[in-house]
């Protein structure tokens, strides 16, 4: 009886062995971002190109013939949740992150990532810093920098309106502030003084003080470094005010909802933005699967598809998904991506290229942007 008893013990042992080994045979990538808050549609772009881009690998047999399992991290753009979201994907087993959205999230998250040995790379985070001072080779970014989006806005500001009154104002995040900042410093390298330069916070609903100051300084022109609903609420608190302001800002405009939250005061508002994905040959049939299911692929969709395609490469390339692997194939590798055609630098930026500029500018017109 109690051998009998032994090897019912044995065999439930070698079934949950076997179970777990199942599970291990699945490849953990996981999607990070602001999934809920103030920012979470920006999470919903990140969470739709990363679940079609499952969708699509696991149909064509998954990558090295194992399965792709997709986790989901919110962390609703905050730097202390950022970091519980990077150690609890760490351990569910995640080999792969394409996240985070936010700089300031992107930042500390890496930090967690690079000391556990999982290679990131952000679709969306733009702060220098993020490759600048990351504290391992697992750092990358498929998106442009605050320091190129900032030399086209500058110039552009100082070339456009020369002899007008230009207000920079920022929301104090690293995003928000990098952005300002790099403005700021080539817009008076290229012979342009600002009339004001402010911080505002994030989050608030009323920024009547705010507009008031800008209307009694005379301001023409205003650039906004920081995110759509606080850009989108000063448009209409500006024109409540009976002020006619050029707004220029940056790629955290880049959904319909800054439409919806300004209304017609956002007539004519200019961002900067890659050239968009959706009307590349080589997204074309992506952004078909996008529009049949029902979904716009706008904004940081295709970045966030274009992430985990280099992910995907790398991988076969390597026929490995660890770490070291990783990071060899992507620092030696041409990528083919929704995006065109991706090549990393020694910090894991994006290589630019004159035909295909990371940066151009946007305008806003009867509810919807356009390149201008």
């Amino acid at each position: 009886m109690l051998s009998k008893f032994k090897k019912t013990i044995s065999l439930i042992a070698t079934f949950l062995m076997l179970g777990n080994f199942a599970v291990r045979a699945d490849i953990v990538v996981a999607s990070a971002g602001p999934m809920s808050g103030d920012l979470a549609v920006f999470g919903e772009q990140l969470k739709y190109g990363a679940e079609m881009w499952v969708k699509d690998i696991n149909a064509k047999g998954g990558i090295n013939g194992q399965k792709v399992v997709l986790e989901i991290g919110d962390d609703a753009c905050d730097p202390k949740q950022a970091v519980a979201v990077a150690n609890k994907l760490v351990g569910m087993g995640a080999v792969f992150v394409a996240g985070h959205f936010c700089s300031g999230s992107s930042i500390p998250a890496s930090q967690v990532y690079s000391e556990a040995g999982v290679v990131q790379v952000s679709p969306a985070s733009t702060n220098p810093d993020f490759t600048d001072k990351a504290k391992g080779d697992n750092v990358f970014r498929v998106c442009g920098r605050d320091d190129q989006q900032g030399e086209v806005a500058g110039k552009w500001i100082a070339d456009k309106y020369k002899g007008k009154k230009v207000a920079i104002i920022h929301d104090k995040t690293a995003y928000g502030k990098g952005l300002a900042d790099e403005t700021k410093k080539n817009m008076n390298a290229a012979g342009l003084k600002e009339t004001m330069y402010e911080a505002y916070t994030a989050g608030e609903k009323d920024y009547s003080a705010l507009v008031s100051k800008l209307k009694s300084n005379g301001v023409e022109v205003l650039y906004i470094g920081g995110y759509h609903a606080e850009a989108g609420l000063m448009a209409r608190q500006m024109k409540d005010q009976g002020m006619s302001v050029q707004i220029v800002s940056g790629d955290a405009l880049v959904t319909q909802e800054y439409w919806n939250i300004s209304g017609d005061a956002g007539e004519g508002t200019l961002m900067t933005f890659g050239p968009d994905p959706r009307d590349k040959a080589s997204a074309k049939a992506i952004v078909q699967k996008f529009e049949s299911a029902g979904l716009n692929p706008e904004g940081y969709v295709l970045y966030s598809y274009a992430a985990l395609q280099v992910f995907e490469q790398a991988a076969t390339k390597a026929k490995s998904v660890k770490s070291k692997d990783l990071i060899n194939a992507m620092r030696s590798t041409s990528f083919d991506t929704v995006l065109g055609k991706i090549n990393f630098d020694k910090k894991g930026d994006v290589i630019a290229t004159k035909e295909d500029p990371l940066y151009i500018f946007y305008k806003f017109s009867k509810g919807s942007y356009a390149p201008l």
